[in-house]
């Protein structure tokens, strides 16, 4: 049985926020309202009675294993409300999943357990369909160590359904605007060239801009592993990004992947030799933010505060302790005081 008070309080907050001032009284409106409540209980109750109440993950994705790095990667787009929370999974050295559509959260971590015995992406995909009580509604793609790509969908998933593989990636969706989408994205992803990231995003706009999630945009996520990548080496979680409600969430997730670049990823980075003129560098900047006192030489003094002011930025993932300086430090510290 539902408590009452629930549906008095979904009366009472369209009350609030939808009917104007001065007419709370009007006969039409009373029953209007009685009548909400009425279907309200109806259909929270139904509910309730409903053991395993479906959740139905419509979205365009992508697994992909990156030859160059060895990186797992999975990238996902959709008209539900934080995507990113339930579609990926991946773990390095062993593969990646998104589990969609009627969706079973369960298949992310049970599909990398089966990856992790030595099963391919095929025979893992296989067997979570096999064990699975109701894999008709069920959407996924798996992606394994050796770059072998396997795709599914069940023939309950909402047109349009289907996916894609190619050589180390598998592209997949459900309520989509039709086939080109993923058909789309797995030419962008082939033609893209430069990092990981930038493909599994060129990805994803090309299937927006061949019509996506038929419904609309809401969120967008990309989680990317690889072996003590994550913060301090402590896990595998390299790039890890929700976008979970935005008018444009595409977008504002290539806006995060930017940031991210900025503050953690030092795969590309241009570094400079830390000698004496740089020391003098550094020290004239720090003494101009207040972090050194004017013409300060220690160079134990010079880096301890250059490490605390990078630590205040943010950038204490680019910091070095092999005698250089990365460029992009730098020129954040001097753009600091021009």
């Amino acid at each position: 049985m539902v408590e009452r008070s629930g549906v008095d309080t979904w009366v009472r907050l369209l009350t609030l926020n939808v009917v104007p001032a001065g007419i709370g009284d009007d006969t039409r409106l009373a029953e209007a309202i009685g009548q909400l409540a009425s279907w309200a209980e109806r259909k929270a109750c139904s509910m309730n009675r409903r053991a395993t109440p479906r959740i139905i993950v419509s979205t365009f994705s992508i697994v992909a294993r990156d030859p160059a790095t060895g990186d797992f990667g999975v990238a996902v787009a959709s008209k539900y409300l934080a995507v990113g929370a339930g579609v990926p999974a991946a773990r390095a050295r062993i593969g990646a999943v998104a589990t969609q559509a009627d969706v079973n959260l369960a298949w992310g971590a049970e599909g990398l357990a089966l990856l992790a015995t030595g099963a391919t992406a095929d025979e893992a995909l296989a067997r979570l369909v096999a064990a699975d009580t109701e894999p008709a509604g069920r959407q996924a793609g798996i992606v394994d160590r050796f770059g072998n790509a396997a795709t599914y969908t069940g023939p309950r998933c909402m047109d349009w359904a289907g996916g894609t593989t190619g050589d180390g990636f598998a592209c997949q969706g459900n309520i989509l605007a039709g086939p080109e989408v993923v058909e789309e994205m797995a030419d962008a992803y082939q033609r893209t060239a430069g990092p990981f990231a930038q493909r599994l995003l060129a990805a994803l706009d090309a299937g927006d801009e061949a019509g996506g999630d038929r419904r609309g945009r809401q969120a967008a996520a990309m989680l990317i592993v690889r072996e003590k990548g994550g913060y301090g080496g402590r896990t595998d979680r390299w790039l890890d990004l929700r976008v979970d409600d935005h008018p444009t969430p595409l977008v504002e997730l290539r806006r995060l992947v930017a940031l991210h670049n900025l503050y953690f990823n030092t795969d590309d980075a241009v570094l400079l030799p830390f000698d004496r003129e740089m020391l003098s560098t550094i020290a004239r900047h720090l003494a101009r933010l207040g972090w050194l006192s004017q013409g300060e030489t220690e160079q134990a003094t010079i880096e301890e505060a250059f490490e605390r002011w990078a630590g205040q930025e943010n950038l204490e993932m680019r910091i070095r302790s092999d005698g250089q300086i990365d460029a992009l430090v730098l020129e954040m510290l001097t753009s600091s005081t021009a």
